[in-house]
């Protein structure tokens, strides 16, 4: 690892030649100040701020608060809200205080929460997504501004933009997916909902996390993603550029390790080009410690003083670390100036503009008025905030597999809850609901189990149990019409403690996965060796290699942890009330050793369905429903300057109404570079009634099919003919066209 990192970036962050200035003490401001005044452009009012703060308030911007106390501008903070607004969960985010009997105990701040990351991602549907964003946005303002309150937070980290390019990382959980289109719609999707649709205000503002290539938890403070520049902007930096072109966020967090060499702490692209070319004038922070580890970890800097000093340079404006020390030392060695302050931190005032944290009480902010009504419900007790969570849980839920059993003909699933005279449920996450690192604490939670009993008659007997202990739960299930066996990971390996895992199959932030095989198979063996009718419901937050249940059992389903409405969710898949059609975002492997070097951040190596050349278990995009589609004829595919169009008939000739994910991908035979196997660049999440045909046009940007050009510095789409590939998965291709650009 590097001893200094300077020469790596000379002529990127040059060192400046500053003066020493002093704070000078200025009086509290009662009156209207002009970068108060609406009326003026945004730069105007940040720049009037810029020249009344002090260098100490300055210093204390660098922070991730918001507050200016002399100016009136209020305390704000941020919030990690992944899915849902987190006040708990296993972290405890939400803090601790001093009870009656002087013990310390967690301060629970109940919100709406959400499946995984993951799971969000495996629902392909982009509305839903905004409406996840909006209740989360709507429970920070509530907590910010009800009386009493508090919890004073308005920027969100959310949602996690990495990509999932490998089911090993630790992280998974908190991304939408392995593929760059997918997981920049739904980036897209999250931050609108976040930071809503008013032309002047945010609700919240939307800070991505981890810019960039953050995928290995191992190591991760000190490692470097190695890969070239079109790798970076075709894949791991697509869903950030998405984010902050389209989605309109104006932050996000640089990530703990290096790309090439440089720290991402430092690294001079969070200045020339996610500011000066993408457009992003709000917050770059760090992330937790990042300050300590440049130094200590990368051995970047000798001293914190020259890291801190580099940090701002680069742009990177607020510190999640110890900082003010080093800060100051900088100052006084004449490392850094306040005019490179005033930079890094211009920002960080931009938000807090957007916020309305500037123009104090007597404007027309309409998200004012959220939380200040005692008469209102919270929003997190609201009928609309439930039904939501339940709605998203249920079409998160992938039907990976759906056979007969071998004691009939027809599906196992969905099940018939007349029918039913006796339900097993077996396994650890049958009746418990686990909250990951990042999560809430819901103000109610429903499990699996009683999800089922809520679904089934009066007169059905539902048992549970833990385990298979000495047999019992695979006696019970012999005479049982269905054994459900609910098994998975455990989020953050049942202890808080941070580098705590102990099933090599689990992982968690820290700590990546060392197996991809399930550990509790062996028990869903038993469960089906007494009774065929066994399906496997896989709680999970990542995928397995299970080719021993992909064989043999007759139904597979996924899911992933948190949802309040866990159990009510499944049941409503289980049932039929709602048709499956989630799809894996992430390619299934069949065994471990079919995935390239861990450390190996270069995808063309044959990682991702993109370049993956070798047999899987489930395909990106794979998913199955209760009835059948068909996909009927596909128009001639047209363009014209900027776009082209696909239009597809596709029909439902099934018994049941259902949603069909309808997926395309590009491919370029003629291409003159190396470009992928196949590229997903279009889908949508279709409702069709059963026996109706549905008309279904795409029309996709031809940037879209371009590819990184070093030599012009920009996306290049070649004069070549373009085969389009329509179907229900990456794999499962039922029609073809081709278009010339």
């Amino acid at each position: 690892m590097m001893k200094h990192v300077s020469f790596l970036i000379a002529g990127w962050l040059a060192m400046g030649q500053p003066a020493m200035v002093q704070a000078q003490p200025q009086p509290k401001i009662t009156h209207l100040q002009t970068y108060q005044d609406t009326t003026l452009t945004d730069d105007a009012r940040i720049d009037h701020l810029l020249s009344i703060l002090t260098l100490e308030e300055k210093i204390d911007l660098l922070s991730s608060n918001l507050a200016v106390p002399r100016l009136g501008i209020p305390d704000c903070g941020h919030y990690e809200g992944l899915h849902g607004l987190t006040l708990g969960g296993a972290g405890r985010w939400g803090g601790e205080e001093i009870n009656a009997n002087g013990e310390k105990v967690a301060t629970d701040y109940p919100t709406t929460v959400f499946p995984q990351s993951y799971g969000l991602g495996c629902t392909w549907d982009r509305v839903l997504l905004q409406k996840v964003g909006e209740q989360t946005a709507e429970e920070a303002r509530y907590y910010m501004q009800v009386p009493g309150g508090k919890r004073r937070a308005l920027v969100m980290r959310a949602p996690n933009a990495d990509l999932a390019r490998d089911p090993r990382w630790g992280r998974t959980e908190e991304s939408f997916g392995e593929d760059p289109y997918l997981t920049a719609e739904l980036t897209v999707a999250q931050i609108k909902g976040l930071q809503g649709n008013h032309p002047r205000y945010w609700k919240t503002a939307s800070l991505m996390k981890h810019f960039l290539a953050n995928s290995n938890e191992d190591g991760r403070d000190n490692s470097s993603s190695d890969f070239d520049n079109r790798l970076f902007y075709e894949y791991y930096a697509y869903p950030f550029y998405k984010g902050i072109t389209e989605g309109g966020s104006r932050a996000f967090m640089a990530a703990y390790n290096s790309w090439n060499g440089i720290p991402m702490t430092i690294h001079p692209c969070l200045d020339s080009i996610t500011r000066q070319q993408w457009g992003n004038n709000g917050i770059i922070c760090t992330d937790g410690g990042a300050l300590g580890l440049l130094v200590n970890a990368h051995k970047a800097y000798p001293t914190m003083a020259e890291g801190a000093a580099a940090v701002v340079k680069a742009t990177t404006g607020q510190f999640l670390d110890n900082y003010k020390e080093a800060i100051n030392e900088a100052i006084s060695l004449n490392l850094l100036t306040e005019a490179e302050i005033d930079k890094a931190i211009r920002g960080n005032l931009y938000v807090s503009l957007r916020l309305g944290l500037l123009d104090g009480e007597n404007c027309d902010n309409p998200y004012l008025n959220i939380g200040r009504d005692t008469t209102q419900i919270a929003p997190f007790l609201t009928e609309e905030a439930k039904e939501l969570s339940r709605l998203i849980t249920a079409k998160s839920v992938v039907l990976l597999k759906n056979d007969a059993s071998t004691s009939g003909n027809a599906p196992l699933l969905p099940l018939q809850a007349d029918n039913l005279r006796k339900v097993v449920i077996v396994g650890p996450y049958g009746d418990e609901i686990v909250q990951d690192w990042y999560s809430g604490t819901p103000s109610y939670e429903t499990t699996i189990l009683q999800g089922i009993r809520n679904a089934v008659s009066k007169d059905t007997e539902v048992l549970y149990f833990k385990n298979n202990r000495m047999g019992e739960a695979a006696r019970a299930a012999a005479d049982a019409d269905i054994a459900l066996v609910c098994v998975g990971n455990h989020p953050y390996g049942t202890r808080r403690d941070w580098f705590f895992c102990p099933v090599p199959s689990d992982g968690r932030e820290a700590v990546d996965r060392k197996s991809m095989m399930l550990p509790d198979e062996d028990m869903v063996k038993e469960i089906y060796k007494a009774n065929p009718n066994t399906a496997l419901i896989l709680v999970s937050s990542f995928p397995y290699t299970i080719n021993w249940s992909q064989e043999h059992l007759p139904a597979i389903v996924h899911i992933t942890h948190c949802s309040q409405e866990q159990g009510n969710g499944l049941a409503d898949v289980l049932f039929g009330k709602i048709n499956p059609a989630g799809r894996t975002n992430q390619t299934w492997v069949k065994e471990i050793t079919d995935l390239p070097d861990m450390m190996d951040y270069n995808i063309r190596n044959g990682r991702t369905y993109m370049y993956n050349d070798k047999d899987v278990l489930y395909p990106f995009g794979h998913g199955l429903s209760y009835t059948t589609f068909t996909y009927d004829k596909m128009k001639p595919v047209r363009k014209d300057k900027d776009h082209v169009y696909v239009t597809v008939e596709i029909s439902n000739t099934g018994v049941r109404d259902g949603e069909e994910v309808v997926q395309i991908y590009a491919q370029y035979p003629h291409s003159k570079v190396s470009r992928p196997v196949k590229q997903l660049r279009a889908f949508e999440r279709v409702f069709i009634e059963h026996g109706k045909s549905k008309e279904v046009t795409f029309i996709i940007p031809q940037e879209e099919f371009g590819y990184w050009s070093d030599t012009e510095g920009r996306f290049v789409i070649e004069p070549e003919v373009v085969t389009l590939l329509v179907g229900a998965s990456s794999e499962d291709i039922r029609l073809k066209g081709n278009i010339r650009l």
